[in-house]
């Protein structure tokens, strides 16, 4: 697909480009007005057709909503001209962030997932493929403000990084989390223009993009497999409801609208979580030998049979013996399949083997017959006692219960103090009174799996990943076994005890061991003074990884105070009021057990706030966040308070510096450290 450029004007460039942006938004306009005016009546054949396809077209007009701040482009490709026996041909693309196109049907904007599009991305001074010029356009709001060229084929002119690509990356944040689709970047774009087919796994430090590579890697994926992905299905895995709610508004504005988000514990929620177990307990059940001992619990009411089946139809009775019913029945533990698969197959094995004598007896039945005979009576009672029906969530109440029934199923696999650990001191009556945890779902969810085969989606991305236990990789893997994944996460920025050791692991338990990992060390969100201070903690958190370094011109605001104990409170509110005077949000970051004393703080002082997850607005601009909520949210300006209480806050010393390091690296702009007790070690190297 392909555009010539308009005819050249007298006018100002600027002025001609904005009577395209302003032609552009009219032609789409009437995108909609064209779909909205569909009349489907007489279209369809019944009222299930009519219905999908009412909703096919009520998401069309949804993703052809004009959103007044958001620029329907940013950037324009001119190729070079071609002569040949028609004349002289140019072309001419600008890329945005959906298609639209003319009355004629002629593009006036590409879509940045187009092919045509990635040289956009890629092109340059050493390999511009075939652009002669790249325009970046800046904008305030949905406004046109400026433009900026970039002729990739005069050698003349000096390769600079791009002022309005640094004003973008720059830009103040206020509210949810926006699209990134402007300033891809060559080793981002590579990743996020992958094969459907591929999982990709990128390590990346704070700041180097990766959420944001992740989830337009899914919006390339739907418009690259649109009806492939439109079947099977997709989904954005992230740690809580608040960072889902910061990231949920940058699918819509690339016009995918269908894609599902959830927490980890929304998939697994089998039960209701009121428990919550001790670091020792959470990383036990969340070790992958629990899969074995589930394994062992679920087939442990398997049976083998003592009795012949003796089915009886009119005159006749057929006899089963007990050799060939226990053949069978080891035939299916061996093969190792779903339990109520295999509990359904017996019967028909069952059945099978009396139609066999039936036939040496000179009858001729049919599967009619096998189904009958697979229902009857006695064929079903010796099933029940053979292979008993398994209810996942009872099971797994019996193996935290029962000491002798642990006992035999993890017996070899877990040592007697490690399933002391795991058993609940005062068993439960019933599964509803059970006080599940978090780690307790998981395990019921695998042993859901054991019974019945879990669905697959077509692509998962999993963010934060590097906090996920074994079993929890487990879950998320069932979820794309037979589809692909994008794994997000930073190793260094691991805060549970039972955080991966490496990515090789991860993705094995995942079911994903031939992804292939990228590693992002460029940084366009943490001002490098700032990124320089956090990373003095990697040798202690995560030595194996490389320092990220940062690309931003601004140094941005960095400070580090001492006070007393007693003016610890007003020091930190005195920060706030400070980085309130800038543009942007702020975000107070502090201890979990420390939120509560800095909320009264805040009423008092008459400094309005937000929690994690709700959006800010021009009179309230500061968010109050515990440590354990930062991970993966951005502010402009940080004010971080107390750091040695955050390190105090975890189980054990590394996680709390893992903790510090997320807590460090939040801020875009400015951060402001407020201590009064001493400085972690770690940070004085």
């Amino acid at each position: 697909m392909c555009a010539s450029p308009p005819p050249a004007h007298a006018q100002d460039p600027l002025e001609a480009e904005r009577a395209h942006l302003a032609a552009s938004r009219a032609a789409l306009r009437a995108m909609r007005e064209h779909t909205e005016s569909l009349d489907i009546r007489d279209v369809t054949a019944n009222w299930v057709n009519a219905e999908v396809l009412a909703n096919e077209i009520e998401q069309r007009i949804k993703a052809l909503a004009d959103l007044a701040d958001t620029p329907l482009f940013f950037g324009r490709l001119d190729y070079h001209r071609r002569v040949d026996a028609d004349g002289e041909h140019g072309y001419r693309f600008y890329i945005g962030r959906r298609h639209v196109h003319d009355a004629k049907g002629d593009p006036m904007v590409i879509d940045w997932r187009a092919p045509v599009s990635q040289p956009f991305y890629q092109a340059s001074k050493k390999d511009p493929k075939d652009v002669e010029l790249r325009r970046r356009f800046g904008y305030d709001g949905g406004e046109l403000t400026a433009y900026e060229d970039e002729h990739l084929s005069d050698p003349d002119e000096e390769e600079t990084v791009s002022a309005l690509l640094q004003r973008e990356i720059e830009k103040p944040r206020v509210g949810p989390m926006r699209d990134i689709v402007a300033t891809i970047q060559p080793e981002q774009d590579e990743i996020v223009r992958g094969a459907l087919s591929e999982t990709v796994c990128v390590q990346g430090g704070p700041g180097t993009g990766k959420t944001a590579v992740g989830l337009h890697r899914v919006a390339y994926l739907l418009y690259a497999h649109r009806e492939r992905l439109a079947r099977s299905g997709t989904l954005v895995i992230g740690p809580n409801r608040s960072f889902l709610r910061y990231i949920e508004q940058v699918l819509p504005t690339l016009g995918e609208l269908e894609v599902k988000q959830a927490t980890v514990d929304e998939l697994v929620a089998h039960v209701e979580v009121r428990g919550e177990d001790d670091a020792t307990a959470a990383t036990l059940k969340g070790d992958a030998r629990m899969a074995e001992v589930l394994r062992r619990a679920v087939r442990a009411g398997v049976t083998m049979p003592t009795e012949p089946v003796v089915v009886v139809r009119g005159s006749r009775r057929w006899r089963v013996p007990v050799h060939e019913l226990t053949e069978m029945v080891e035939e299916l533990l061996a093969r190792d399949i779903r339990y109520t698969a295999a509990g359904e197959a017996l019967p028909q094995r069952i059945a099978h083997a009396v139609l066999v004598r039936m036939e040496q007896a000179g009858e001729a039945p049919d599967d009619r017959v096998q189904n009958a005979v697979a229902r009857n009576a006695a064929v079903k009672a010796a099933v029940k006692a053979i292979w008993p029906p398994v209810n996942p969530a009872r099971l797994v109440l019996r193996l935290l219960s029962d000491p002798a029934f642990l006992a035999e199923q993890a017996e070899g696999i877990l040592t007697p103090e490690e399933q002391r650990a795991i058993l609940w001191p005062k068993p439960p009556r019933s599964v509803r009174s059970a006080p599940w945890s978090r780690a307790d779902a998981v395990l019921i969810d695998e042993a859901h799996d054991l019974v019945s085969r879990t669905g697959s989606l077509g692509h998962v991305v999993l963010d934060e990943a590097q906090d996920l236990s074994p079993m929890q990789y487990r879950a998320v893997g069932r979820r794309c076994s037979t589809g692909s994944a994008t794994v997000l996460g930073d190793i260094a920025q691991g805060t549970t005890p039972w955080a991966t050791g490496s990515w090789a692991e991860a993705l094995r338990h995942l079911g994903k061991e031939a992804a292939h990992v990228e590693e992002l060390t460029l940084g366009f969100r943490v001002p490098r003074e700032v990124i320089a201070y956090a990373s003095r903690l990697l040798p202690a958190i995560a030595p194996q990884l490389r320092e990220a370094t940062s690309i931003r011109e601004a140094p941005g605001s960095f400070v580090v105070s001492r006070v007393e104990p007693a003016e610890l409170t007003p020091a930190t509110l005195a920060a706030c009021r400070a980085a309130l005077e800038n543009p942007g949000s702020t975000g107070l970051i502090a201890a979990d057990a420390r939120i509560p004393a800095l909320r009264a703080a805040l009423a008092a002082a008459g400094l309005p706030h937000v929690e994690p997850g709700q959006e800010t607005d021009s009179t309230t601009r500061l968010t109050l966040v515990p440590a354990s909520l930062a991970k993966g949210l951005e502010y402009d300006h940080v004010v971080l308070d107390e750091p040695q209480a955050i390190v105090d806050g975890e189980p054990d010393h590394r996680t709390g510096l893992r903790r510090l390091y997320v807590a460090l690296t939040r801020a875009v702009s400015g951060l402001a450290v407020v201590h009064a007790s001493p400085l972690p070690a770690e940070l004085h190297r």
